[in-house]
């Protein structure tokens, strides 16, 4: 949808600026919704399509589009907890058949256990909201267990399993967690040693978000407290792409990760 407006607005030769005026938003809002950062509702994309001249079968094709992705997110729901740019991301990873990611500091949502992201949210964000918050990290799991899984790939730092969030209870039960899931056949989790020295995501945990449907490109996003960012230009999702590969180069393979997890598990024990 993103793609699509922005290439509909080039087509018209209307700037952002002009777009955004006509429209009735600011250009950082319209800016934000074309590079799929916020999602846009379905009056809005209305206005879109009116404004950018298209009409007809097209136009309500995508006008369908909007609502119903408005009306089968189940993570709506938890929108008084989740700021809308992480709804948006939550509803790219629903719908996702793959998803490869690099994390640096914590154990990725999707492997998280209930205490383990209970005392991240804590450390995080506070108090406040959190067991809705916690609740909604459990849901986005279902990712993994339902009837087509998502195919996940983790690379993870050495240093998250050496770090004792939450002590050593809640730290030996997320390794174990961790080690379980490991074992199943769409999940390859990988540790990056801390022997293995420098690498090139030093500064950049990531998730790669790829699509069944061939005319859905795959999507980057990036985020931290306050934002999120997708990118999906062909040259920079290929430069993350050759980025993954590269550190599950470098990361110990699937089943000494595993064994790797168990040792740590132990540790905490």
């Amino acid at each position: 949808m993103a793609r699509e407006l922005r290439q509909l607005r080039e087509c018209a030769g209307m700037t952002l600026d002009v777009a955004a005026r006509q429209l009735d938003m600011s250009k950082s809002n319209l800016s934000r919704i074309e590079n799929a950062q916020i999602g846009i509702k379905p009056r809005d994309v209305r206005a879109a399509l009116a404004l950018y001249e298209v009409t007809g079968v097209d136009a309500e094709a995508l006008i369908e589009i909007a609502r119903g992705a408005q009306q089968r997110g189940w993570w709506q729901k938890y929108s008084d907890v989740l700021p809308e740019w992480f709804e948006f991301y939550v509803g790219l990873e629903a719908e996702a058949a793959t998803l490869r990611t690099y994390e640096a500091e914590a154990v990725p949502g999707l492997l998280q256990t209930e205490a383990y992201a209970r005392e991240i949210y804590r450390i995080t964000a506070g108090e406040d909201g959190i067991e809705r918050k916690v609740a909604a990290r459990l849901r986005r799991q279902d990712v993994l267990h339902r009837e087509s899984p998502v195919q996940l790939s983790v690379v993870l730092n050495e240093a998250v399993l050496l770090r004792p969030v939450g002590g050593t209870a809640v730290m030996a039960d997320q390794l174990t967690h961790m080690t379980r899931l490991a074992q199943l056949p769409n999940v390859a989790i990988q540790v990056l040693p801390l022997g293995a020295g420098g690498h090139p995501a030093m500064s950049t945990p990531y998730v790669i978000l790829g699509f069944a449907e061939a005319a859905d490109a795959s999507v980057v996003y990036l985020d931290n407290l306050t934002m999120g960012l997708a990118l999906e230009d062909v040259a920079q999702v290929q430069r993350y792409s050759l980025l993954h590969e590269e550190l599950c180069r470098m990361a110990l393979d699937p089943a000494a990760s595993l064994a790797r997890l168990a040792e740590a598990s132990r540790n905490f024990a």
